[in-house]
């Protein structure tokens, strides 16, 4: 793969998404006390093509019905990814109100614009534990963070990646993107945003590295082996009590794709969880990747493909590689850019800066 990262590393980078959050966060939150959680939604003004992959074995979903290529709906507004495990869902209510104020959604009256019915996915994470167990992502949560996309937001211990843990560690939400200036994808940009809330391992406890380098070398990061003094404590934290989990995100291209490329997009995508977390996919998780297509570019068929193939096949392989790149690229961001909060240290904590 010869592509490189886009300007911000983000997935708003991709021509046509933009990305807003709300959350809630108080500094002295401990475990079962205090506010922490949010949302993060990923908008699409105009539309996208979009589906989904579901991998883990207790998803919370919303609309995942809706993206499977066989049924009627092509395009979506907006993607919810969220905290507050299914009571979280609630929050797509407030998106939908904020999109509907503005006229985003399924036309249902040509005489009247403003009668539209706005698609809106989403997913969540199982993040009731840290902080108050009934304090959740609302409708109100939608509707800001859906009010506030835009191109530039916080990673890290932000919106649905507050109460994120991963592991033993502090999750939260990364994102991150490639670029092709060559080959049958030139001039189109692939991104990814990860909500990492695993069940499992985030980081190698030989050397103390994030799985996730393992594609760029830890040089890409600016990381060096632990000590063995950082390793001792690191392999000692308990492992991650709660019975519910769950990674999710949206993987995004400029270049237009059909409902079953997208789905191919998704599914690939999952590869970059498996390089960056392990185990993955567990009864314990609700893994969700959705993959969205904005057709910003329409790239040049491969005329010397034979007949039985696709003409974008080269293009789908490959978006479909810097799909999992970017999403291995995403857990990284996630772990490092996030702060310790209620007692779950986070990776810099206790590996150092670097």
């Amino acid at each position: 793969m010869t592509g490189q990262p886009g300007p911000r590393n983000s997935i708003t980078d991709v021509r046509g998404v933009l990305v807003g959050q709300h959350h809630v966060l108080d500094e002295d939150v401990t475990l079962g006390t205090g506010a922490a959680t949010g949302c993060t939604v990923v908008r699409v003004p105009g539309g996208a093509t979009a589906s989904v992959d579901v991998r883990g074995g207790g998803p919370g979903t919303r609309e995942t019905d809706l993206l499977d290529p066989a049924n009627t709906v092509r395009q979506v507004n907006a993607v919810l990814l969220t905290g507050g495990s299914a009571y979280g869902l609630a929050a797509a209510d407030g998106v939908m109100r904020w999109l509907e104020e503005h006229r985003a959604g399924i036309p249902m009256d040509p005489a009247d614009p403003a009668r539209v019915v706005p698609i809106v996915p989403g997913a969540v994470i199982f993040d009731l534990p840290v902080g108050a167990w009934d304090i959740r992502p609302t409708a109100e949560f939608g509707y800001r963070a859906a009010q506030a996309a835009a191109e530039e937001f916080e990673r890290g211990t932000a919106g649905a990646g507050v109460g994120a843990r991963a592991g033993s560690l502090k999750g939260g939400i990364g994102t991150a993107s490639v670029c092709f200036a060559e080959g049958p994808a030139a001039g189109v940009t692939v991104g990814a945003l990860v909500v990492a809330n695993p069940v499992g391992s985030v980081f190698d406890p030989r050397t103390g590295l994030p799985w996730g380098v393992g594609t760029d070398g830890p040089e890409y990061h600016g990381l060096r082996p632990a000590t063995p003094g950082q390793l001792a404590r690191a392999n000692a934290l308990a492992v991650k009590g709660t019975m519910l989990n769950t990674t999710i995100g949206v993987v995004a291209t400029d270049a237009a794709l059909d409902p079953s490329g997208c789905r191919r997009l998704a599914t690939t995508a999952h590869d970059g969880l498996a390089r960056a977390v392990r185990p993955v996919h567990s009864p314990l998780d609700g893994d969700t990747l959705f993959a969205l297509s904005t057709a910003a570019i329409h790239p040049d068929p491969n005329p010397l493909l034979p007949p039985a193939f696709p003409p974008d096949l080269l293009l789908l392989d490959t978006l479909c590689t810097a799909a999992a790149v970017c999403v291995e690229r995403a857990v990284v961001d996630a772990i490092l850019s996030a702060r310790s909060i209620a007692g779950i240290p986070s990776y810099t904590e206790l590996f150092g800066p670097f």
